[in-house]
Order: C-alpha cells, then structure tokens, then sequence
C-alpha cells in the first residue's frame, strides 16, 4: 500500500502519539469529529494501526519502520512503566509538576496552579486533564479516585526521560 505524504505525515502522529484516542487524532489532525478521525484510519492506513485490549489506537511495527518518527512510549523490557516518552510541551510540564509516586496525589487544579507558578502558563482545566489522561494512557501517571480524580506520576522522574514533541 502506497501511502500520499499526508497519510505518512498522520501515520507519523500515531507512531508519536500512541496509544492514542480519536479525540487526541482529531485535535492533532483539525478534524471535525471522532468519526471523521476513524474514517481517515480505516481509509487511509487501515493496515498500519490496530485497537489494543482498551480500545487505543496503536502503530503497528511497520508503521514505526515506515515514518521517520520515535514511538511517544519506550519501555525497558517491553513491561512495566515506560522509560522515555515523547509528548507535547504541556504534557512535559505537567510531568515536571506532578506530585511523585510517594506523594499524595492532586486535583487537575492543583496541577493547573503548579503549572501557572512554574511555568508562567495559563492552560484550560480540560487541557490539563486532558494531558493528565494522555500521560495516564502512557503509563506515566497514575490516578486515584477520591471526591474528585486525582493524580501522581506512577514512575520515578529520575526513571523517565521525557522529550518534546513538535
């Protein structure tokens, strides 16, 4: 399957961003729906994406042979947490705020007020949860459910490299 340099430049995006959700695909690809999102998917590079056991988009190893991109999530042994992971700067910053494994977890406005100190930021409450659930698809961060969903990161930082996507 020949793929157009559009469809090689989305497949490169599931390569980086997996695992994925529509939503995730649609913000990044300007699409004006989840639908339109898996349309494109099963169009477009139905042979180079598949659905794990939670229902996330991910690259297959084809796919990350075919585009010149890192995977967004790189583990040790192929278990356990991830070791490198390549997000957008948000989602950076918010690795760099996050309570850590051995502290008690916060609230998505706990980490918007640590991100508006640190960083001089002023993101949305949904932006920030939205890149606390990316992480947490990732492996990244683990949440707690207390009155509200709260969050930690679920490996050490000293144990996590974290790159910045474009």
């Amino acid at each position: 399957m020949t793929l157009s340099d559009e469809a090689k430049e989305r497949l490169a995006d599931v390569v980086e961003l997996q695992p994925t959700k529509n939503a995730e695909l649609q913000e990044r690809w300007d699409m004006e729906s989840g639908s339109e999102v898996h349309q494109y998917l099963e169009n477009e590079l139905g042979e180079y994406y598949f659905r794990d056991d939670n229902s996330l988009i991910r690259a297959t190893a084809e796919a990350a042979d075919l585009v010149d991109v890192e995977p967004g999530v790189e583990t040790v042994d192929d278990e356990g947490p991830p070791s490198r992971v390549r997000v957008p700067k948000l989602h950076a910053q918010i690795v760099d705020v996050l309570a850590a494994p051995d502290e008690e977890s916060e609230s998505v406005v706990s980490v918007l007020h640590k991100l508006r100190d640190a960083f001089d930021v002023d993101p949305s409450t949904d932006e920030v949860r939205s890149g606390l659930q990316s992480l947490r698809r990732k492996g990244v961060v683990e949440v707690e459910y207390r009155t509200v969903p709260t969050f930690r990161l679920a490996v050490s930082r000293d144990d996590l490299e974290v790159s910045v996507s474009e």
